[in-house]
């Protein structure tokens, strides 16, 4: 391994440590020293890489959601565009104990861009590649005539508000709401507009 292997490895390792301890504890709460134990490197290694809990939230939230984006786009060329815009739907939702951690980060820079300037501008500089990501599902579908024609900027900020608001129910464990209800209901919300079938695809 090259020396710049293991740097890139180092620092993959401790974004990932920095992931799951935010998640657990909050940002508020966390210390430099317990990212490094979590990562097995020394706080000195940490500080080298990064020098500052902001510098290192902000890199996580990016790590984060970098790989969430890297998975789902494992054969988005072969499948129906139907299909990318689902996964990238139930993505934006905490589906499993990975997204829920992801949900929680989130989380915890929503509560932080409320009273900090610089986490405001990564929230929306974050949400713009979520909407992104989201219209370039929907402009994919529309271009090969899956979809109806429609306003992909629009259509996407209404997909990305229905995903935080079911994602909350669920992260709250509302009785009210389970992840089929909510799959179904942000679907079938735009499915008309889509002109697809109002049952949320198998993914």
């Amino acid at each position: 391994m090259t020396k710049a292997e293991r740097t890139r490895e180092t620092r993959e390792r401790i974004l990932s440590a920095a992931c799951e301890v935010i998640a657990e504890v909050g940002f508020e709460k966390i210390r430099m020293r317990m990212v490094a134990e979590h990562a097995g490197v020394s706080t000195a290694l940490l500080h080298y890489h990064f020098d500052t809990r902001e510098k290192l939230f902000t890199e996580a939230m990016t790590h984060s959601f970098a790989q969430t984006g890297t998975e789902l786009e494992r054969d988005a060329g072969s499948v129906p565009a139907a299909v990318i815009l689902a996964r990238i739907l139930r993505a934006l939702l905490p589906t499993d104990p990975e997204l829920r951690q992801d949900w929680r980060l989130w989380q915890e820079l929503w509560v932080r861009a409320l009273r900090d300037e610089t986490a405001q501008r990564l929230a929306v500089d974050l949400y713009d590649q979520l909407h992104d990501w989201v219209g370039g599902a929907l402009k994919r579908g529309v271009d090969s005539g899956e979809f109806a024609p429609c306003d992909i900027d629009a259509t996407s900020t209404l997909l990305l508000a229905l995903c935080d608001g079911f994602g909350i129910r669920l992260m709250l464990s509302d009785p009210k709401v389970d992840l089929d209800a909510a799959q179904a209901a942000i679907w079938g919300t735009v499915a008309r507009t889509l002109g697809v079938a109002p049952e949320f695809p198998a993914v």
